[in-house]
């Protein structure tokens, strides 16, 4: 695409400008390793997770599956009592950028996989989080990336061009779902890898 066509910029947050990890809490409550590889493999799991993603209540769901391993129910119900320690900050390089996309006047808006609950909590807790033009959050939606209709929902909802606007997401599945959408998509590595594609595309970053 020729620079100066992309005038537009989506950011993915959990893993683009949240360092979001469940490691980051469990590692607190867990000490081996193995133990904790094997607890968020086979009981708090990554699909278990896309519920809340979808909308389901966290509070509910961990509840539920408290009731199915009752020897982990403690464990259980840190997801939903703690979940903010499972954000151990902002990833800064790319807070930066958006930061300099904003003082350029360019349009951002946040497309993210984040259950309801939490997205108010995190408007309160990072000031950047209220920089953007506007939001599409799954769990607010009950849909959720790669899902192609949560890429026209912001398309359709922002009055967004695909052609002129790029996607920064760390997942390769969000990344195809969002080209498949005919929107250029980045997927992220660091913020300087970021940077340097986003001046390619003519940005001023």
């Amino acid at each position: 695409m020729p620079a100066g066509a992309v005038d537009t910029v989506v950011f993915d947050l959990g893993g683009v400008l949240l360092d979001w990890d469940p490691r980051h809490l469990y590692r607190k409550l867990i000490d081996d390793p193995d133990e904790l590889a094997d607890f968020l493999d086979r009981v708090c799991t990554s699909e278990w997770h896309r519920g809340h993603d979808l909308g389901i209540s966290i509070l509910e769901s961990c509840r539920e599956l408290a009731r199915e391993h009752p020897q982990h129910a403690e464990l259980i119900m840190a997801w939903a009592q703690r979940g903010e320690e499972m954000i151990s900050g902002p990833i800064e390089g790319t807070v930066g950028v958006l930061a300099d996309l904003r003082r350029a006047r360019v349009p951002c808006f946040a497309l993210s996989n984040m259950e309801a609950e939490t997205f108010p909590l995190r408007l309160d807790r990072f000031a950047f989080m209220r920089c953007f033009d506007g939001y599409v959050i799954s769990g607010i939606e009950g849909i959720a990336k790669p899902d192609p209709a949560i890429f026209e929902l912001l398309l359709t909802r922002h009055g967004l061009d695909p052609a002129r606007t790029v996607f920064i997401d760390d997942s390769p599945r969000n990344v195809a779902a969002a080209e498949q959408a005919g929107v250029t998509a980045i997927r992220f590595g660091d913020p300087e890898q970021l940077r340097a594609e986003l001046r390619v595309l003519g940005l001023p970053v």
